[in-house]
């Protein structure tokens, strides 16, 4: 991507920005619906656009709480945004201990397994190589078993022949 076109890129979005930032004043000052769908459609953007910029869905939130006609400066501190930090931080605590208890399960797992094996009480290290062995085996009884089905077979055609041969001397005599 060149860089006017990454500027322009910029630029669009910064213009998006300001629009999205003066319809969540507009709504709060005349008490219009706070809501995203209502922003993005005001705004002219997607709706996705608020949702990529947390900072605005952060901005309606917080002005969706405040009473009618009351309106903070962007970026300034207030009791609902320092809510909303907290409110995100306790939510990304709880997904950091979920990963946490899943890393540990896994290792637990691991090392579970690792004694398991170490020990003498698992399976044998070579079990892959042992099913490899039946897998192979397996595979030439099956071929065995065909071939003597084929053998089977082809001496079946010749004691037949050999009866219709032996009958046709037979009849000769």
């Amino acid at each position: 991507m060149t860089s006017a076109m990454r500027n322009g890129r910029e630029a669009g979005t910064e213009r998006r920005r300001s629009r999205v930032q003066e319809a969540i004043q507009a709504a709060a000052r005349h008490g219009t619906p706070l809501t995203a769908s209502a922003i993005a459609r005001t705004a002219r953007v997607d709706r996705t656009f608020l949702y990529r910029h947390r900072d605005l869905l952060e901005l309606l939130h917080t002005a969706s709480l405040r009473p009618a006609g009351e309106m903070p400066q962007p970026g300034a501190v207030t009791r609902s945004s320092l809510q909303a930090d907290l409110a995100n931080a306790h939510a990304r605590a709880a997904r950091l201990s979920a990963r946490v208890q899943q890393l540990e399960n896994h290792l637990s797992r691991h090392l579970g397994n690792q004694a398991w094996h170490e020990s003498g009480l698992g399976s044998p290290a070579d079990t892959d190589e042992l099913q490899q062995t039946i897998i192979q085996l397996e595979q030439c009884t099956v071929d065995l078993t065909t071939a003597l089905e084929e053998r089977e077979a082809e001496l079946e055609a010749a004691r037949e022949a050999n009866r219709h041969l032996t009958r046709a001397l037979n009849q000769r005599e």
